[in-house]
Protein backbone atom coordinates (compact mmCIF):
# COMPACT_ATOMS: atom_id res chain seq x y z
CA UNK A 1 0.00 0.00 0.00
CA UNK A 2 2.83 2.44 0.83
CA UNK A 3 5.35 1.16 -1.69
CA UNK A 4 7.15 4.17 -3.14
CA UNK A 5 5.30 6.69 -0.96
CA UNK A 6 7.47 9.25 0.83
CA UNK A 7 6.48 9.49 4.49
CA UNK A 8 8.26 12.14 6.56
CA UNK A 9 8.21 12.19 10.38
CA UNK A 10 8.84 15.52 12.06
CA UNK A 11 9.43 15.17 15.80
CA UNK A 12 7.37 13.20 18.28
CA UNK A 13 7.74 10.75 21.12
CA UNK A 14 7.99 6.98 21.61
CA UNK A 15 4.62 6.45 19.91
CA UNK A 16 6.13 7.54 16.62
CA UNK A 17 8.59 4.65 16.69
CA UNK A 18 5.83 2.09 16.11
CA UNK A 19 4.43 4.19 13.26
CA UNK A 20 7.87 4.49 11.68
CA UNK A 21 8.38 0.74 11.95
CA UNK A 22 4.99 0.11 10.34
CA UNK A 23 5.71 2.45 7.42
CA UNK A 24 9.09 0.79 6.76
CA UNK A 25 7.44 -2.64 6.79
CA UNK A 26 4.93 -1.37 4.23
CA UNK A 27 7.87 -0.38 2.01
CA UNK A 28 7.44 3.37 2.24
CA UNK A 29 10.34 5.74 1.74
CA UNK A 30 10.79 7.13 5.27
CA UNK A 31 12.50 10.37 6.30
CA UNK A 32 13.12 11.37 9.93
CA UNK A 33 13.56 14.94 11.18
CA UNK A 34 14.24 15.57 14.85
CA UNK A 35 15.40 12.06 15.70
CA UNK A 36 19.08 12.92 16.28
CA UNK A 37 19.35 11.12 19.63
CA UNK A 38 17.52 7.95 18.66
CA UNK A 39 19.48 5.14 20.30
CA UNK A 40 18.62 2.47 17.73
CA UNK A 41 18.46 3.98 14.23
CA UNK A 42 15.96 2.44 11.84
CA UNK A 43 17.27 0.50 8.88
CA UNK A 44 15.32 1.78 5.91
CA UNK A 45 14.89 5.35 7.17
CA UNK A 46 16.91 8.45 6.29
CA UNK A 47 17.63 11.29 8.72
CA UNK A 48 17.15 14.74 7.25
CA UNK A 49 17.39 18.38 8.22
CA UNK A 50 14.30 20.58 8.37
CA UNK A 51 14.89 22.15 4.97
CA UNK A 52 12.02 23.22 2.68
CA UNK A 53 13.56 21.98 -0.57
CA UNK A 54 12.88 18.27 -0.17
CA UNK A 55 9.29 18.74 1.09
CA UNK A 56 8.21 18.77 -2.56
CA UNK A 57 8.71 14.98 -2.61
CA UNK A 58 6.66 14.22 0.53
CA UNK A 59 3.34 12.37 0.23
CA UNK A 60 2.58 12.19 3.95
CA UNK A 61 3.96 14.44 6.71
CA UNK A 62 3.43 12.98 10.19
CA UNK A 63 3.71 15.37 13.15
CA UNK A 64 3.60 14.63 16.90
CA UNK A 65 0.28 14.11 18.64
CA UNK A 66 0.26 17.74 19.78
CA UNK A 67 1.22 19.02 16.32
CA UNK A 68 2.79 22.46 16.70
CA UNK A 69 2.37 25.25 19.19
CA UNK A 70 0.96 28.60 18.07
CA UNK A 71 4.41 29.67 16.92
CA UNK A 72 5.03 26.57 14.83
CA UNK A 73 7.44 24.86 17.22
CA UNK A 74 7.40 21.05 16.97
CA UNK A 75 8.38 18.96 19.96
CA UNK A 76 10.57 15.87 19.95
CA UNK A 77 12.02 13.85 22.80
CA UNK A 78 14.74 12.66 20.42
CA UNK A 79 16.48 16.00 19.86
CA UNK A 80 17.48 19.08 21.82
CA UNK A 81 17.30 21.30 18.76
CA UNK A 82 14.46 23.75 18.18
CA UNK A 83 12.29 22.88 15.17
CA UNK A 84 9.79 25.31 13.64
CA UNK A 85 7.39 24.32 10.86
CA UNK A 86 6.71 27.32 8.63
CA UNK A 87 4.74 28.22 5.53
CA UNK A 88 7.97 27.85 3.57
CA UNK A 89 7.88 24.12 4.39
CA UNK A 90 4.15 23.53 3.91
CA UNK A 91 4.00 25.48 0.65
CA UNK A 92 6.52 23.06 -0.87
CA UNK A 93 4.29 20.02 -0.28
CA UNK A 94 2.60 18.65 -3.41
CA UNK A 95 -1.15 19.25 -3.72
CA UNK A 96 -1.99 15.60 -2.97
CA UNK A 97 0.05 15.52 0.26
CA UNK A 98 -1.50 15.08 3.69
CA UNK A 99 -0.38 16.35 7.07
CA UNK A 100 -1.28 14.03 9.96
CA UNK A 101 -1.23 14.94 13.64
CA UNK A 102 -3.18 14.14 16.77
CA UNK A 103 -4.71 17.53 17.41
CA UNK A 104 -3.95 20.79 15.61
CA UNK A 105 -3.84 24.29 17.01
CA UNK A 106 -4.98 27.21 14.87
CA UNK A 107 -1.42 27.89 13.63
CA UNK A 108 -1.19 24.49 11.94
CA UNK A 109 -4.81 24.56 10.78
CA UNK A 110 -4.29 27.92 9.08
CA UNK A 111 -0.95 26.86 7.62
CA UNK A 112 -2.51 23.87 5.88
CA UNK A 113 -5.72 25.65 4.90
CA UNK A 114 -3.90 28.60 3.36
CA UNK A 115 -1.79 26.26 1.23
CA UNK A 116 -4.56 23.84 0.21
CA UNK A 117 -3.04 20.90 2.10
CA UNK A 118 -5.31 18.35 3.74
CA UNK A 119 -4.88 18.16 7.53
CA UNK A 120 -5.96 15.04 9.42
CA UNK A 121 -6.41 15.22 13.20
CA UNK A 122 -6.34 11.64 14.42
CA UNK A 123 -7.68 12.30 17.92
CA UNK A 124 -10.88 13.68 16.41
CA UNK A 125 -11.60 10.25 14.95
CA UNK A 126 -13.88 8.10 17.09
CA UNK A 127 -11.90 4.93 16.47
CA UNK A 128 -8.60 6.44 17.67
CA UNK A 129 -10.19 8.13 20.68
CA UNK A 130 -11.93 4.92 21.76
CA UNK A 131 -8.81 2.80 21.38
CA UNK A 132 -6.77 5.45 23.21
CA UNK A 133 -9.23 5.45 26.08
CA UNK A 134 -7.89 2.04 27.12
CA UNK A 135 -4.29 3.08 27.94
CA UNK A 136 -5.63 6.40 29.26
CA UNK A 137 -7.78 4.62 31.81
CA UNK A 138 -5.01 2.19 32.75
CA UNK A 139 -2.72 5.17 33.34
CA UNK A 140 -5.35 6.96 35.41
CA UNK A 141 -5.81 3.89 37.60
CA UNK A 142 -2.04 3.64 38.03
CA UNK A 143 -1.90 7.25 39.20
CA UNK A 144 -4.81 6.71 41.56
CA UNK A 145 -3.15 3.67 43.14
CA UNK A 146 0.16 5.53 43.54
CA UNK A 147 -1.49 8.62 45.03
CA UNK A 148 -3.78 7.10 47.65
CA UNK A 149 -3.55 4.81 50.67
CA UNK A 150 -6.91 3.18 49.95
CA UNK A 151 -8.04 0.62 47.39
CA UNK A 152 -10.00 1.74 44.37
CA UNK A 153 -12.39 -1.07 45.26
CA UNK A 154 -14.89 0.51 47.63
CA UNK A 155 -13.67 4.04 46.97
CA UNK A 156 -16.08 6.89 46.38
CA UNK A 157 -15.12 7.90 42.85
CA UNK A 158 -16.52 10.64 40.65
CA UNK A 159 -16.01 10.78 36.87
CA UNK A 160 -16.77 14.06 35.13
CA UNK A 161 -17.83 13.64 31.52
CA UNK A 162 -19.21 10.59 29.77
CA UNK A 163 -17.39 10.93 26.49
CA UNK A 164 -15.11 8.30 25.02
CA UNK A 165 -12.61 8.35 27.90
CA UNK A 166 -15.20 8.98 30.60
CA UNK A 167 -17.32 6.05 29.47
CA UNK A 168 -14.41 3.61 29.55
CA UNK A 169 -13.21 5.00 32.88
CA UNK A 170 -16.61 4.85 34.59
CA UNK A 171 -17.20 1.31 33.36
CA UNK A 172 -13.75 0.16 34.54
CA UNK A 173 -14.05 1.76 37.99
CA UNK A 174 -17.48 0.18 38.41
CA UNK A 175 -16.13 -3.21 37.33
CA UNK A 176 -13.39 -3.21 39.99
CA UNK A 177 -15.77 -2.32 42.79
CA UNK A 178 -15.61 1.46 43.16
CA UNK A 179 -18.71 3.38 44.19
CA UNK A 180 -18.98 5.46 41.02
CA UNK A 181 -20.92 8.60 40.27
CA UNK A 182 -20.78 10.27 36.86
CA UNK A 183 -21.23 13.97 36.17
CA UNK A 184 -23.15 14.40 32.90
CA UNK A 185 -24.87 17.14 30.91
CA UNK A 186 -27.67 15.49 28.92
CA UNK A 187 -30.64 13.19 29.56
CA UNK A 188 -29.15 10.68 27.12
CA UNK A 189 -26.02 10.47 29.28
CA UNK A 190 -28.18 10.03 32.37
CA UNK A 191 -29.89 7.10 30.64
CA UNK A 192 -26.57 5.55 29.61
CA UNK A 193 -25.26 5.82 33.19
CA UNK A 194 -28.36 4.14 34.59
CA UNK A 195 -28.09 1.39 31.97
CA UNK A 196 -24.51 0.76 33.17
CA UNK A 197 -25.60 0.59 36.80
CA UNK A 198 -23.77 3.83 37.65
CA UNK A 199 -25.26 6.78 39.52
CA UNK A 200 -25.53 9.93 37.35
CA UNK A 201 -25.86 13.57 38.34
CA UNK A 202 -25.90 16.80 36.37
CA UNK A 203 -22.60 18.66 36.50
CA UNK A 204 -24.38 21.88 37.51
CA UNK A 205 -24.89 20.15 40.88
CA UNK A 206 -21.24 19.14 41.22
CA UNK A 207 -20.55 21.00 44.51
CA UNK A 208 -23.29 18.99 46.19
CA UNK A 209 -21.90 15.67 44.94
CA UNK A 210 -18.27 15.78 46.15
CA UNK A 211 -18.58 16.13 49.92
CA UNK A 212 -17.20 12.64 50.62
CA UNK A 213 -15.32 11.88 47.38
CA UNK A 214 -12.04 9.93 47.50
CA UNK A 215 -11.10 10.13 43.81
CA UNK A 216 -12.26 12.62 41.21
CA UNK A 217 -11.40 12.04 37.56
CA UNK A 218 -12.07 14.88 35.15
CA UNK A 219 -12.33 14.47 31.37
CA UNK A 220 -14.03 17.81 30.64
CA UNK A 221 -11.66 20.22 28.81
CA UNK A 222 -13.07 23.41 30.35
CA UNK A 223 -13.19 24.90 33.88
CA UNK A 224 -15.40 22.60 35.91
CA UNK A 225 -13.53 21.75 39.13
CA UNK A 226 -13.73 25.34 40.33
CA UNK A 227 -13.36 27.01 43.74
CA UNK A 228 -16.92 26.16 44.91
CA UNK A 229 -16.34 22.50 43.97
CA UNK A 230 -12.94 22.33 45.63
CA UNK A 231 -14.27 24.07 48.74
CA UNK A 232 -16.85 21.30 49.09
CA UNK A 233 -14.32 18.47 48.74
CA UNK A 234 -12.44 16.82 51.60
CA UNK A 235 -8.75 17.74 51.75
CA UNK A 236 -7.90 14.03 51.49
CA UNK A 237 -9.42 13.74 48.02
CA UNK A 238 -7.25 13.16 44.96
CA UNK A 239 -8.02 14.78 41.58
CA UNK A 240 -6.71 13.28 38.35
CA UNK A 241 -7.44 15.61 35.45
CA UNK A 242 -7.33 13.80 32.11
CA UNK A 243 -8.45 16.73 29.98
CA UNK A 244 -6.10 18.40 27.53
CA UNK A 245 -4.01 21.29 28.87
CA UNK A 246 -4.74 23.37 30.88
CA UNK A 247 -7.32 20.87 32.16
CA UNK A 248 -10.58 21.66 33.90
CA UNK A 249 -9.29 22.09 37.47
CA UNK A 250 -8.34 25.20 39.42
CA UNK A 251 -4.97 23.76 40.44
CA UNK A 252 -3.91 26.88 42.37
CA UNK A 253 -6.96 26.74 44.65
CA UNK A 254 -6.63 22.96 45.00
CA UNK A 255 -3.07 23.47 46.27
CA UNK A 256 -4.28 26.16 48.65
CA UNK A 257 -6.82 23.72 50.08
CA UNK A 258 -4.21 20.95 50.35
CA UNK A 259 -5.97 18.77 47.79
CA UNK A 260 -3.68 16.68 45.62
CA UNK A 261 -4.54 17.50 42.01
CA UNK A 262 -2.63 16.26 38.95
CA UNK A 263 -2.92 17.13 35.28
CA UNK A 264 -2.38 13.97 33.26
CA UNK A 265 -2.94 14.49 29.53
CA UNK A 266 -1.37 12.27 26.86
CA UNK A 267 -1.29 9.20 29.12
CA UNK A 268 -1.29 6.70 26.20
CA UNK A 269 2.14 7.90 25.12
CA UNK A 270 3.45 7.76 28.69
CA UNK A 271 2.12 4.47 30.03
CA UNK A 272 1.76 2.42 26.85
CA UNK A 273 3.73 4.04 24.06
CA UNK A 274 4.00 0.82 22.06
CA UNK A 275 0.25 0.19 22.09
CA UNK A 276 -0.48 3.87 21.44
CA UNK A 277 1.94 3.79 18.50
CA UNK A 278 0.27 0.70 17.07
CA UNK A 279 -3.11 2.43 17.28
CA UNK A 280 -1.74 5.38 15.31
CA UNK A 281 0.03 3.14 12.80
CA UNK A 282 -3.09 1.08 12.12
CA UNK A 283 -5.22 4.20 11.76
CA UNK A 284 -2.78 5.95 9.40
CA UNK A 285 -2.53 2.79 7.28
CA UNK A 286 -6.32 2.54 7.16
CA UNK A 287 -6.58 6.23 6.31
CA UNK A 288 -4.19 5.85 3.39
CA UNK A 289 -6.10 2.77 2.26
CA UNK A 290 -9.29 4.80 2.21
CA UNK A 291 -7.58 7.50 0.17
CA UNK A 292 -6.36 4.91 -2.32
CA UNK A 293 -9.62 2.98 -2.34
CA UNK A 294 -7.84 -0.09 -0.96
CA UNK A 295 -8.87 -0.16 2.67
CA UNK A 296 -7.67 -3.27 4.47
CA UNK A 297 -10.51 -5.02 6.20
CA UNK A 298 -9.99 -7.05 9.38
Amino acid sequence: MLTGKHVAFLGGDARQLEVIKNCIQLKAKVSLIGFDNLESPFSGAVRRELEPEWFSTVDLLILPILGTDEDGHVGSIFTTRSMVLTEEHISKLPAHAMVVTGIAKSYLQNLCSDNGIRLVELLKRDDVAIYNSIPTVEGALMMAIQSTNITIHGSKSVVLGLGRVGLTLARTLHAIGAQVKVGVRTPAQVARSVEMGITPFYTENLPQEVGNVDLLFNTVPSPIVTEPVLAAMPATAVIIDLASKPGGTDFAFAKKRGIKAMLAPSLPGIVASKTAGRILAQTITRLLGEELGEEDRP
